[in-house]
């Protein structure tokens, strides 16, 4: 199946973490929502997201290896177009962005991961 899906990850402790060729950066801690896609099978990549063991291959995986994947939400067979949509969808849900280019090198976004802060379940428990 293809489609879009919104990572929700928490990261325990604010670290300075390296990401790829963007440098290096400083994550606080809390909740952030990372917004990807994938074409052909959605299912394997959120699977791979999962996983602490991988090769680094997208911005998300640096992030991934100080933090913890703790829920998806999957739009299924949404079109890559969407992607940036959802974003914005975030963003108006109280997402803050934090590193410019993060996942969206090949799209206009200014980025695809978003920060929530420390209260992102008490705001949405509301």
């Amino acid at each position: 199946m293809k489609g879009i899906y919104s990572l929700l990850i928490h990261l325990s402790k604010g670290k300075n973490i390296k990401v790829g060729k963007l440098g290096i950066f400083h994550f606080p801690e809390g909740y952030y929502i990372y917004v990807g896609s994938a074409m052909n099978g959605i299912e394997q990549r959120v699977a791979r997201h999962k996983r602490k063991e991988k090769k680094k291959r997208w911005h998300i995986d640096y992030l991934l290896e100080e933090a913890e994947v703790i829920d998806v939400f999957i739009k299924g067979n949404a079109e890559r177009k969407e992607e940036c949509k959802t974003v914005i969808e975030w963003i108006k849900k109280g997402g803050k962005i934090l590193v410019k280019g993060f996942g969206s090198s090949d799209c206009k976004c200014e980025t695809h991961l978003l920060y929530f802060g420390k209260s992102f379940f008490k705001i949405k428990k509301k």
